[in-house]
């Protein structure tokens, strides 16, 4: 799958290292020595991956422990044929089967398109980050 991150990723990020962030992430997802659960979910058409969506548990700082999305992506060619809304869901089912009430999920700044799809969703900004660069 094809991932498209330099519209959303800060100026002065990497777009690769970003890509590869990511997909070290989903590789520890998997390592045996787990302390926490989780799940991914792929959808396939035609035999071809065209979305992913991770999902585990954290704590949040104020105490509870809730769901976290850690990487929600739909191939480029299959957006905006609902699949991001089914995987959100079957990741927020999953939620729900673990007893947990929230669901947490980030996005770039710059990914005004993200922000909508999941404000249509009803997830609301609870957290904003600031980074500065530094010479």
């Amino acid at each position: 799958m094809t991932c498209h991150v330099h519209r959303m990723t800060a100026e002065w990020r990497d777009p690769q290292a970003v890509v590869e962030a990511a997909r070290q992430w989903l590789a520890g997802f998997f390592a045996p020595a787990r302390e926490q659960q989780g799940a991914v979910f792929v959808a396939t058409a035609e035999g071809e991956v065209v979305g992913m969506v991770s999902v585990n548990t954290h704590r949040h700082f104020t105490g509870p422990v809730e769901a976290y999305i850690g990487e929600l992506a739909v191939a480029p060619h299959a957006v905006r044929m609902g699949l991001g809304r089914r995987l959100l869901s079957t990741a927020e089912d999953w939620a729900r089967q673990q007893g947990l009430r929230h669901l947490t999920l980030e996005t770039a700044a710059g990914n005004t398109t993200a922000q909508r799809f999941y404000a249509a969703l009803g997830y609301r900004e609870e957290a904003v980050r600031f980074t500065r660069v530094l010479d």
